[in-house]
């Protein structure tokens, strides 16, 4: 009796394991790019609502909440400078009782809260000593708006800045349980390689909000409070 033959082995090539991996890999970033593509359409087309870019229709509310930028030394970026004028405009026309100003101070010799600050001071001696909040601790959108939320007690607040980053700005506020709503600072003057950059930024930064939405982190730094109903120069002189 002949012994039986064993059945060949087959061996997969280098090739097909290639191909193989090409399509998990394809598949994979379509599937990425479909989902990043929803998480953007839904937090810009969930706020639209609360956006505005005409001052004569925007409600007033008790803050205005100006998001910093860069600066050169104490001098404002232009992106900076156009939501600081406008903040400075929203509250000339009684748009808000108090004007928050939040920012990057995580080292010594970069501080965009006092160039602010003292920008505002400089161009807009109408506005009261005592209605300037300043937040060191603005590192980022997210810190901003929770540490409105928590440090000045804020319940319900206007977010200045351009039309790229008040979606993601505003639906994070309201997240966080704040009444707010957004103007949108015209950015026609920035078209160009520089506010592609700028988008595509945000196109990502968007899915960074997501996670923070959905699981809630503390800030980088929390601290003293400041009630936006009291005296804005008691923050003045408070930096992490």
């Amino acid at each position: 009796m002949t012994g039986l033959k064993k059945a060949p082995k087959y061996r997969t090539s280098a090739k097909a394991i290639f191909t193989r991996l090409l399509k998990i890999g394809l598949i994979s970033f379509g599937v990425f790019i479909v989902l990043t593509l929803i998480i953007n359409l839904w937090m810009v087309l969930s706020v639209q609502n609360y956006i505005y870019t005409d001052i004569e229709e925007l409600p007033s509310r008790t803050a205005i909440l100006v998001l910093g930028s860069q600066i050169v030394g104490t001098r404002l970026s232009p992106v900076l400078e156009d939501r600081v004028l406008m903040g400075i405009n929203l509250m000339e026309q009684n748009k808000g009782k108090k004007i928050l100003l939040s920012g990057d101070h995580g080292e010594p010799y970069y501080d965009e809260v006092t160039a602010m600050q003292l920008y505002v001071l400089r161009n807009a001696p109408f506005i009261d000593e005592k209605d300037i909040f300043l937040d060191y601790g603005g590192f980022s959108t997210w810190d901003s708006v929770y540490r409105a939320r928590d440090i000045f007690r804020v319940k319900d607040l206007v977010i200045v800045t351009q039309e790229f980053h008040i979606s993601r700005a505003v639906i994070m506020a309201r997240r966080l349980g704040i009444d707010a709503i957004g103007l949108s600072v015209n950015q026609d003057r920035f078209a160009g390689t520089s506010l592609r950059d700028w988008q595509i930024r945000e196109y990502f930064a968007r899915l960074k909000a997501f996670y923070s939405i959905i699981f809630q982190p503390k800030p980088r730094q929390l601290g003293e409070s400041f009630p936006i109903e009291g005296d804005g120069r008691e923050s003045w002189i408070v930096n992490p």
